[in-house]
């Protein structure tokens, strides 16, 4: 889950912005190993967004590619991938009117290692400096990062957890601020990684909307 998660709030940090992928300290140590099947690519398509989660209408988007590239690389922090095998993904995007949704499911071999895999990234505290890292270096000079924190988020799955960013956008003289939330969800087999972009006066709903996306995902969690 914390291997897209890097690629994915960087490529939304992203529509908002003119980002580019956040530049790797030094190279990784090693890269997980790919070995997909049919059972778990189906399950990965299936629990990531889809239209009928959205609620309303006026939402355009679908199923995109997955980028699975190990990319939570920062200096004295690059966390062992080797191990980990990765057997289905998948990943979807959604923008309606100022708001973008992203969503990517993982799924590795057995549970241990999406354990591993949280206790090596998530758990490790310099996993937020690497996040934020991330963000500052994808923004544009029209562009700053206010702050980027962890959110209080419920224990909807054995691992939970969410973080905001928000950005200052300055436009031919005006300022506007958007938030980016990551919410990081893990239950047996499956990671899963959401992302919300939206205006910050937003914030309270987009909150509810971390919550509810989630549960949606995890109930069709199958692997």
């Amino acid at each position: 889950m914390p291997r897209a998660a890097l690629v994915t709030l960087t490529a939304v940090v992203l529509g908002l912005t003119a980002a580019t992928a956040a530049e790797p300290a030094s190279p990784p140590p090693s890269k997980e190993q790919v070995h997909f099947t049919a059972a778990d690519q189906a399950a990965a398509r299936g629990a990531v967004l889809r239209l009928a989660d959205l609620g309303s209408s006026g939402w355009r988007g679908g199923r995109v590619k997955p980028n699975v590239a190990s990319s939570l690389n920062c200096r004295g922090y690059v966390p062992k991938q080797s191990d980990l095998v990765l057997t289905g993904a998948a990943e979807s995007v959604w923008a309606r009117s100022g708001l973008q949704l992203r969503s990517v499911a993982q799924v590795l071999k057995t549970p241990a290692m999406v354990a591993r895999d949280w206790q090596r990234t998530v758990a490790d505290p310099r996993a937020v400096a690497c996040l934020r890292g991330a963000v500052t270096k994808g923004l544009t000079p029209s562009e700053r990062l206010v702050s980027f924190r962890r959110l209080e988020f419920p224990k909807l799955a054995t691992f939970a957890t969410a973080y905001r960013a928000l950005i200052d956008v300055s436009v031919q003289g005006s300022h506007a601020r958007v938030l980016v939330d990551l919410v990081l969800v893990g239950r047996g087999r499956t990671e899963l990684t959401l992302l919300l972009a939206a205006p910050a006066a937003a914030a309270k709903s987009i909150s509810a909307a971390d919550v509810r996306l989630a549960r949606s995902l995890l109930a069709r969690v199958r692997a």
